[in-house]
């Protein structure tokens, strides 16, 4: 496990008001556990570590919804212009779970709303979150009705630890223990390799250049699409084709068979009468701020 217990640690609260990058340029990096150690040290010293209660790494999880036909899979698959991506994300050290609505409109313009949801709610969809879904679903052209076909799909568990860069203009995420898991407990693990994400400004961050020096380039990657597509061959994979002919090939990395789901299987549930109510429904001006992101890949 790569070690961050030489950098300076930073509070939860700083890093939010230092860090809060509005424009932002978005890179992910695939990487053997066994480099990252390497390329952790090559950071500058100035750099900070999230630290909660003297932990500083903690456990994510998870839970992606989408339509019986994978229109959110399906949409990151083309790629579209309009997109969306939904997941409940629960940090399982606090026990706290909040619910994340992505979308991508026709400009460009990504939009994250994310409100706490309950924890023992966090592998379903509530009445009110549906509503919500609906709500994102009218930005971005996709029939609000929709939002009653959603289930969930993919669950993924991992532990991450995050950096801040010196001056506070950048931070990175550092993903490890990664798995995949379907709603039947089927799925697969890369304990080999991490997730790194890096965020910054116009300027590539230190831990960008680390990497570039250790001969690690951005890559297309999603937790949600790439996993799926690692999961089931028969769906379109072209654009994670180098992934999934590398570590994210599935077929070698399979959870053992006798593995449980900790999400209960996806239920299609459909409400007509609030369905009916979602056809003429708008969007929340106040459910979110928009924010400007582009993703670098190699």
């Amino acid at each position: 496990m790569t070690s961050f217990d030489r950098f300076d640690a930073v509070a939860l609260d700083a890093l939010v008001a230092e860090a809060s990058l509005l424009t932002r340029i978005d890179r992910k990096y695939v990487v053997p556990l066994a480099d990252l150690d390497r390329v952790i040290t090559a950071v500058a010293p100035g750099t900070r570590v999230l630290e909660i209660d003297g932990a500083r790494d903690f456990a994510y999880e998870s839970v992606y919804f989408d339509t019986p036909d994978l229109l959110s899979f399906r949409m990151a698959a083309q790629p579209r212009r309009r997109r969306f991506k939904l997941r409940t994300r629960s940090y399982l050290d606090t026990g706290t779970s909040y619910l994340e609505i992505k979308t991508r409109g026709a400009r460009g313009t990504t939009v994250k709303a994310r409100d706490e949801y309950d924890l023992r709610d966090r592998d379903r969809l509530t009445d009110d979150a549906r509503d919500d879904v609906a709500d994102a679903f009218a930005t971005i052209g996709v029939a609000a009705g929709r939002a009653d076909d959603l289930g969930a799909t993919l669950l993924t568990r991992y532990r991450r630890a995050t950096l801040l860069a010196p001056d506070g203009c950048g931070r990175a995420t550092v993903d490890t223990a990664l798995e995949w898991i379907e709603p039947d407990g089927h799925g697969f693990a890369l304990p080999g390799t991490a997730i790194v994400e890096t965020k910054s400004g116009a300027q590539p961050s230190g831990v960008d250049r680390a990497l570039w020096r250790a001969g690690h380039r951005p890559a297309t990657v999603s937790k949600y699409a790439t996993g799926l597509a690692a999961l089931h061959p028969s769906l379109p994979r072209n654009r994670w084709a180098r992934l999934l002919r590398g570590p994210f090939d599935a077929t070698h990395r399979a959870l053992p068979s006798t593995s449980q789901p900790t999400s209960r299987p996806a239920v299609r549930s459909t409400h007509p009468t609030t369905a009916q109510k979602r056809t003429s429904a708008t969007p929340k001006e106040d459910a979110t701020c928009p924010v400007t992101s582009r993703s670098a890949a190699a």
